[in-house]
């Protein structure tokens, strides 16, 4: 490296992006610390269940354990005020899809428009001069010459990766981006903050986006509704389609059924949930829209890969076929509990191809 290049860190306080952070240094890059603010203190203080180490959550308003990790590694360190976009973006969009029955993921519209827009284009706003932006995310980017195009890889280790909420990045953020986890395992990045001397090398990994239960944040009014089978037989009643998403048994406060039944559908028109067996969960086809492409095109008009349709799904084979802004699936095997709302992610191997919002 002829001069050292800058690189803009997102630091959340964890352990993956302070070894990231760790590894750039390592590597010759002079490395700046920034951080998202984005808990609102207008929010509802969560009640009950509760994660310290969830990205939205008052805690993350402390700054002190991110400047300590700044501090130790002799970096600059920035704050940048994303609350408003944040609300706008994730939050407004977290409410209003859950108020129309459907199950959202808010981690991949934060990672695409907040932390790789907001985020770096606010510290440069700032007058931050950085050649590259990095992340403490398991995934890699693979420059291919032959097209000249930036390729978003699996990270190594498939338990922790996270390509699956990285996959709306086009070629603009990817190739100014940098992953300096996606080769390696969990236990070695632990042991690179502990070297380092970080306090955070043992600290509990995040588990959810929100540190409370989803009610809180949500805050709807109860809205009364029937609770029905398949065939239209009202069975119960319910307080707001927002408490089920499709694939729930329990708290459904139903009996008298010869099998265990499930939320196999939401009316939000009817103001319905519907309820059936768990065959009833399956399906081979998905319809998607909203849908972006890593390559800023889809491979074909019609061509076979695989599809995650939750982060934690198993890839399964498909064919696809991309008409009028809309994407059509057909499995080779059922699935189980496709869910409008969910992102539909696409693979081939482990490149990602792109995805869209299930219908």
């Amino acid at each position: 490296m002829m001069e050292k290049e800058t690189v803009l860190v997102g630091l959340s306080g964890g352990v993956d992006s302070a070894a990231a952070a760790v590894i750039l240094q390592q590597q010759g890059y002079r490395v700046i610390g920034a951080t998202m603010q984005i808990w609102d203190p207008s929010l509802p203080v969560p009640q009950g269940i509760y994660q310290k180490n969830a990205c939205l959550s008052p805690e993350k308003e402390d700054m002190s354990e991110i400047k300590a990790i700044a501090d130790k590694l002799g970096i600059e360190h920035m704050a940048v005020d994303c609350r408003e976009t944040y609300r706008q973006v994730v939050l407004d969009n977290f409410r209003d899809e859950y108020a129309r029955g459907r199950t959202p993921n808010p981690c991949v519209r934060c990672n695409s428009q907040i932390k790789f827009g907001v985020l770096p284009a606010a510290a440069a706003k700032q007058g931050i001069l950085f050649d590259k932006f990095a992340t403490g995310h398991y995934a890699q980017i693979v420059h291919d010459a032959a097209t000249d195009t930036y390729l978003l890889k699996k990270g190594v280790e498939i338990a922790r990766d996270q390509s699956y909420f990285l996959h709306r990045l086009g070629q603009k953020q990817l190739s100014c981006a940098l992953f300096p986890l996606g080769g390696m395992q969990k236990a070695e990045i632990r042991e690179i903050a502990r070297q380092a001397g970080l306090s955070v090398a043992d600290k509990e990994d995040s588990q959810d986006f929100y540190c409370g239960d989803y009610n809180d944040l949500l805050n709807f009014p109860n809205k009364p509704g029937d609770m029905v089978t398949q065939d239209g037989k009202v069975v119960a009643r319910h307080n707001g389609i927002w408490g089920y998403t499709i694939g729930k048994r329990k708290g459904l406060g139903i009996s008298g059924f010869p099998v265990p039944m499930y939320v196999v559908g939401i009316d939000a028109a009817k103001n319905q949930v519907i309820i059936g067996p768990k065959e009833a969960l399956y399906s081979k086809q998905l319809t998607a829209d909203d849908l972006t492409w890593v390559a800023g095109y889809p491979p074909a008009e019609e061509f076979e890969c695989e599809i995650k349709i939750r982060n934690l799904h198993y890839p399964a084979k498909a064919r696809v076929r991309v008409t009028d802004g809309k994407l059509q699936a057909e499995f080779e095997e059922e699935q189980m509990s496709v869910t409008a709302g969910q992102s539909a992610v696409l693979y081939q191997g482990d490149i990602v191809l792109g995805g869209g919002v299930i219908l």
